[in-house]
């Protein structure tokens, strides 16, 4: 395919390498609704599904965007994208060094997404690729936590996760660990032995023993699967003891929706770049990223058990991600695409 001609203010990247997690399956689950589809314009009836990797500039238009500038962010799944970057220095919510994607079909979008850090490479990336989003949504989701609530009387002192394989709940596992909170994981039962050896929860159930558990409250459920059997199960054994119920994810895909009251406090959507913004303002964005870059890289460091597993072109994209979308990928495998 010949590459595309730029206009003024326009950049073509080409796409040097990406994450894939149950992450992605989420984010074209809810695209129409959060829309993440809007990211990445495709013809009628195809989608771009988002991602998070590294990409390097190969032609540039736009001022103040050389060429050569290799940025992470967020990345079709593709081999190149044309966008309008620009400095974005002089705003408040975009850190030193990062760029800010001008177009217009994402002018709507969160500057989480429209913004791109300026990062050479680094033995790290691969790391950084997985966990970025998703470690960082898991400290936020740990100061949340960490934070009693103006109804309650305290904190949880025992945080239940489902989807405990995903990435994003076993970061948050570690970051309640080190804070001495006790963490139960709800998993398929096919995975609970492999999880257990990794010893990021206290205890790990399967999805068919919620009803036989007896937890102490107070206590906090923060769900990444999207499955409403599940978030039904842990709110009529819990209800007592829960003050509050939070809805992240949807890595259980093609689970059907299911209506009706709950009983226990109102299941609330966690949108981590809200959250980015709220604590931007207090500590500054470059600050934050910092922290947060810190706890990242104690948590791969303690966790010898993960796996940089790398697949190269088009094909194997499509056959890890089916693994990844029929539930079948190994929690400690941190799967990285090598578009060409």
């Amino acid at each position: 395919m010949p590459a595309p001609e730029l206009v003024d203010g326009e950049v073509l990247l080409e796409v040097e390498r990406f994450a894939l997690t149950s992450n992605n399956i989420t984010y074209g689950r809810v695209g129409d609704s959060f829309g993440y589809w809007r990211f990445f314009p495709a013809p009628h009836g195809w989608g771009r599904l988002p991602c998070w990797g590294f990409a390097r500039v190969v032609r540039s238009r736009a001022p103040g965007v050389a060429e050569g500038l290799r940025v992470y962010g967020y990345l079709p799944m593709s081999t190149h994208v044309t966008m309008r970057l620009t400095p974005g220095s002089a705003r408040a919510d975009v850190p030193d060094r990062g760029y800010v994607d001008t177009a217009a079909h994402r002018a709507e979008g969160s500057a989480t997404y429209n913004t791109y850090a300026a990062m050479p490479a680094d033995p790290f990336d691969n790391h950084r690729a997985v966990w970025r989003p998703l470690f960082s949504t898991a400290y936020l989701l740990d100061h949340d936590l960490s934070q009693a609530e103006p109804a309650q009387a305290a904190a949880p002192t025992t945080v239940v996760l489902s989807s405990a394989s995903s990435k994003t709940a076993m970061g948050l596992a570690w970051l309640l660990r080190r804070r001495q909170i006790p963490v139960v994981g709800l998993t398929a039962a096919d995975k609970v032995a492999a999880l257990t050896r990794h010893g990021l929860y206290h205890q790990l159930v399967s999805y068919d023993a919620i009803a036989d558990q007896n937890l102490h409250g107070p206590v906090a459920f923060v769900d990444f699967a999207g499955n409403p059997d599940v978030v039904a199960a842990v709110h009529q054994r819990f209800a007592h003891h829960l003050t509050r119920s939070i809805i992240v994810g949807g890595t259980h895909w093609d689970a059907p929706a299911r209506g009706g009251d709950l009983p226990g406090p109102t299941p609330t959507l966690f949108f981590a770049p809200e959250r980015v913004r709220s604590l931007s303002a207090g500590i500054g964005g470059t600050e934050l990223l910092q922290r947060m870059d810190t706890a990242m890289r104690d948590f791969v460091a303690a966790s010898a058990w993960l796996r940089i597993v790398e697949h190269t072109g088009p094909d194997a994209l499509q056959k890890i991600y089916n693994t990844v979308i029929g539930g079948h990928a190994k929690p400690e495998d941190l799967h990285i695409i090598k578009p060409s």
